[in-house]
C-alpha cells in the first residue's frame, strides 16, 4: 500500500503491511515489538480509510475557516494598572528566599 501525503482523489484501499508500519516507526524514531506493529497496522489502516471517506465529501464552494463558529470574536479587556502584592505577602509561603526574591535550584 502506498501512503499518500496528499490524499485528494486517492483511496486507502487494502491493508497496511507490517513493513510499512516498521518504516513509519523508524521515521518516527520509535521501536516497536511485533504486538505493537500488529496493533498499529490496524489503526493506521482505519485512519487512512477515514481520510479516504473525508475526501469523498463535496467541499466545492466552501470557504476555508479558521474557526468552526465564525461569529466568535476575541474579547480583550483594557489594560489597567493595578497595585501588585507587597513583597512580604508574595514571599510569605516561599520555601526559600534571598532578599526580595524566590530562591530556586540552579538550572544549567
Amino acid at each position: 500500500m502506498i501512503i499518500y501525503a496528499d490524499m485528494k482523489n486517492k483511496t486507502a484501499a487494502g491493508e497496511i503491511t507490517a513493513e510499512e508500519v516498521r518504516h513509519v516507526a523508524t521515521l518516527s524514531r520509535l521501536s516497536l515489538d511485533d504486538k505493537d506493529v500488529a496493533t498499529f497496522q490496524g489503526q493506521l489502516a482505519r485512519i487512512l480509510d477515514y481520510i479516504a471517506q473525508l475526501n469523498e465529501v463535496d467541499i466545492e464552494g466552501v470557504e476555508p475557516t479558521t474557526h468552526t463558529v465564525s461569529s466568535l470574536k476575541n474579547v480583550f479587556r483594557e489594560d489597567s494598572l493595578k497595585p501588585s502584592l507587597p513583597v512580604e505577602e508574595a514571599l510569605k509561603n516561599a520555601p526559600e528566599r534571598h532578599q526580595d526574591f524566590f530562591r530556586v535550584p540552579r538550572v544549567i
